[in-house]
């Protein structure tokens, strides 16, 4: 895990949560200005991933369990792709705040799996 790639990640996660949420409780329904940040949200988890695989091949540790570490982001991928799914299929106001706080909840799982890495 790098330091400032996390914290982008978590920039781009809480910052997306936020305006998701804020657009929900309008009554503004899933469009790109609140889809497009969960799904930068999932592309900053996969090259987490591989970030994380290339640290750990080449002799790097976490402070932390490795695999604790990669539950979390597959959890996370989870939240992100399902939310996402659901804001396509169900379009309403709700599906945008859902949207928001998938995206919060990537966030926390962003700070849980940086302790794990860090200590």
């Amino acid at each position: 895990m790098i330091e400032l790639f996390y914290q982008a990640e978590l920039l781009v996660a809480v910052v997306g949560g936020v305006l998701a949420l804020l657009l929900g409780l309008i009554g503004r329904l899933p469009s790109l200005v609140s889809l497009v940040p969960l799904l930068v949200t999932a592309l900053n988890l996969i090259i987490q991933a591989f970030i994380t695989i290339g640290v750990l091949v080449s002799g790097g540790k976490s402070a932390g369990d490795p695999i604790e570490f990669f539950g979390y982001l597959l959890t996370a991928l989870l939240v992100a792709g399902a939310a996402s799914f659901w804001a396509l299929a169900e379009r309403s106001k709700f599906s945008t705040m859902i949207l928001g706080a998938a995206n919060l909840t990537v966030a926390i799982m962003f700070y849980r799996m940086w302790q794990i890495w860090f200590g």
